[in-house]
């Protein structure tokens, strides 16, 4: 795979072009609500390109998402769809990529689809960190698809980002270089909840800093608390910094919101938001802020800048607020609570707490540590032994 330095390069020039090729491997309800908000752009210049195994799924999908877009008027992008790949299959992968060569490749796949993992993790081991090898197996065959292929994109992943990326950076291979979702669900609720504070109405002029884990994402957005951390966390409004208590902030973050999959719009909005930085940075030359977990492999989610520095188009840590040792320290305590002691040698390492709740909620043993090469093994043991019978009961 080019270097990020190389990929970022090309992705500027594809932009000013007016040549965005984008790759959604894997149509479910992120990858449909993806297709539909990126046609919604109403730019010509954007090519989506829909990636997986069931060709006829797909373009049902695509049918209905073109139709409704034409009926509003916006609709200049060109959908294609390719179907009959395995994403048991880096080979197939890599044909598709070779085939379309994309500016952004979005992995939004999962290995066992139609179900929300934490419908079953939160209540019995208050932990979504056991699901790591299930939320690596696709996106490990994307990238060494990615890898072999040479690709000139920038490579987004929507599962689980705060420790997949970085497992698949700490086993040398290549690896995504945005996640999706998780911290960035947490920042449009603290808007709103800090407006709310404030007593204004104008939400959209309160910036946040951040940096935390899933765990926190799920925590919060649920029981609206930090389980006893205390985050980096500030709130500016208009430029200043607003004197508002944490707790008051986090407790009005629990607000409802749907189990189902239309809970997706959000994953799909962090994966779209992405690609609108890029492409607007590029147009307008005016820097992006968006939160990512695992972005540039790192544990955890992160404040990033989109932006130009000496005429180049790059990617940075927004050390604004927050330093990188501060934000890395409050992520490893946060993924910890998820149930991710550390990753580290290639290998993911559960945290004993884990161990025990898992046994204890399905009676099953996990192992201490997962190697690269144990993924396949141990996520077919995490379906046959735990996914299976509680989807059973």
């Amino acid at each position: 795979m080019k270097s990020f330095r190389e990929r970022l390069d090309i992705l500027e020039s594809r932009i000013k072009n007016d040549d965005i090729t984008v790759m959604i491997i894997g149509l479910g309800s992120v990858g449909t609500y993806l297709l539909n908000y990126l046609i919604s752009r109403d730019d010509p210049a954007i090519r989506v390109v829909a990636v997986g195994r069931d060709y006829a799924k797909m373009e049902s999908k695509a049918n209905i998402t073109r139709i409704a877009g034409l009926i509003r008027k916006e609709c200049r992008s060109e959908i294609l769809i390719e179907g009959g790949v395995d994403l048991n299959d880096p080979e197939q992968i890599r044909a598709a990529i070779e085939k379309y060569d994309p500016a952004f490749i979005v992995n939004s796949s999962r290995a066992y689809a139609g179900l929300k993992y934490g419908s079953i993790s939160w209540a019995n081991v208050r932990a979504y960190g056991i699901w790591t090898p299930l939320s690596i197996r696709f996106t490990k065959n994307i990238m060494q698809a990615a890898d072999e292929a040479e690709t000139g994109a920038v490579i987004i992943n929507t599962s689980y980002s705060d420790a997949v990326i970085p497992w698949l950076r700490s086993a040398g291979k290549a690896y995504p270089d945005f996640g999706s979702g998780n911290i960035n669900h947490l920042i449009p609720r603290m808007k709103y909840a800090a407006a709310e504070i404030l007593g204004v109405k104008d939400f959209w002029n309160v910036d946040i800093m951040l940096a935390c884990s899933h765990f926190h994402d799920v925590v919060i957005s649920k029981e609206g608390h930090a389980e006893g951390q205390v985050l980096p966390l500030k709130v500016f409004y208009n430029g200043k910094e607003a004197d508002i208590k944490q707790e008051d902030i986090l407790s009005r973050c629990s607000i409802p919101m749907p189990t189902d999959a239309t809970r997706n719009m959000m994953n799909a909005s962090s994966n779209y938001q992405i690609i609108d930085a890029f492409i607007r940075t590029v147009r307008t030359g005016e820097d992006q802020k968006v939160f990512s977990p695992g972005v540039l492999g790192e544990i955890g989610g992160y404040p990033v800048r989109i932006g130009y520095e000496d005429g180049k188009l790059g990617v940075s840590f927004d050390e604004s607020v927050f330093t990188m040792e501060e934000m890395r320290a409050a992520n490893r305590e946060s993924i910890y609570k998820d149930g991710v002691e550390n990753v580290t040698d290639g290998c993911l390492i559960y945290t004993d707490e884990l161990i025990e709740k898992a046994e204890k909620a399905f009676g099953v043993t996990l192992p201490k540590k997962v190697s690269f090469d144990e993924i396949e093994e141990t996520a077919q043991f995490i379906i046959d032994k735990i996914i299976v019978p509680q989807t059973s009961k």
